[in-house]
């Protein structure tokens, strides 16, 4: 009869701390989306290109506008990057520069507007499309 009472002691659980909150309700969770997480999905669907939380924030701080045309030929500049052999690749899109790990498959950060006196650094190619 020990045996069985120390059985059951050892398969009790020991539970410490807060108890776990509960989860969050579908609904919920679909109001509380990001704009990088929105934009991410849609990438992906598209063609597989993520964007950085840092790039994802300077579209947002630059107000860069990402039409279905320009990331089209983002795209379209991160394909002939990879036929190239590129891996950080500077792509320009009208007067938009994305700097993009080609190999990653990532935006890392945008630029807009003007770019006179920009000094982009650590790259090894440029795509203009």
């Amino acid at each position: 009869m020990d045996q069985l009472l120390i059985q059951r002691r050892l398969n009790i659980p020991v539970v410490t701390g807060t108890p776990a909150a509960s989860p969050v309700a579908p609904q919920q969770e679909q109001a509380q989306t990001s704009f990088r997480e929105v934009l991410d999905e849609q990438l992906a669907k598209a063609g597989g290109l993520a964007f950085s939380k840092h790039a994802a924030a300077r579209v947002q701080q630059r107000s860069i506008e990402l039409t279905e045309n320009s990331l089209e030929r983002l795209y379209e500049g991160v394909r002939i990057a990879r036929e190239k052999g590129m891996d950080d690749t500077l792509i320009l899109v009208d007067s938009t520069a994305f700097i993009v790990s080609v190999k990653n498959g990532t935006v890392i950060t945008t630029l807009g507007g003007d770019l006179r006196g920009s000094a982009i650094t650590n790259i090894n190619g440029t795509v203009i499309v």
